[in-house]
């Protein structure tokens, strides 16, 4: 069984979460606090660097909509940055491709924000 960590960075755009190893059934929940609890303020956008997830299944997604709507009732954005090849795949397939924003990494994500100083 491969471990679940969370990191949070505070930047001046927005908080960046990084989540690593299995996003699943087991981790989700703790997922989830860690995006509740960073509070995004309004006009920031919340990223959730992916790079470091090894698996992510039907409970993981979930949790990636949940941080989602957590963000926007928040009035904030959120974004998914370093999505690795398998869970991009799966949004595809069940059409959730469109429903994040994604980036490559989560400097981009934070330098095309609308509000960022980088981002203009």
């Amino acid at each position: 069984m491969t471990s679940f960590t969370v990191t949070t960075l505070d930047l001046e755009a927005g908080p960046v979460v990084e989540f690593a190893g299995e996003l699943d059934s087991a981790s989700a929940p703790r997922a989830l606090q860690a995006v509740e609890a960073i509070s995004p303020r309004p006009g920031q956008q919340v990223v959730l660097d992916l790079t470091g997830l090894l698996f992510c299944d039907s409970s993981g997604i979930s949790a990636l909509i949940a941080a989602r709507n957590i963000a926007h009732s928040a009035e904030a954005g959120l974004a998914l940055a370093g999505v690795p090849r398998h869970l991009a795949r799966t949004l595809v397939l069940i059409g959730l491709d469109t429903f994040f924003t994604t980036y490559a990494t989560a400097a981009q994500a934070q330098a095309a924000w609308p509000e960022s100083p980088a981002g203009g």
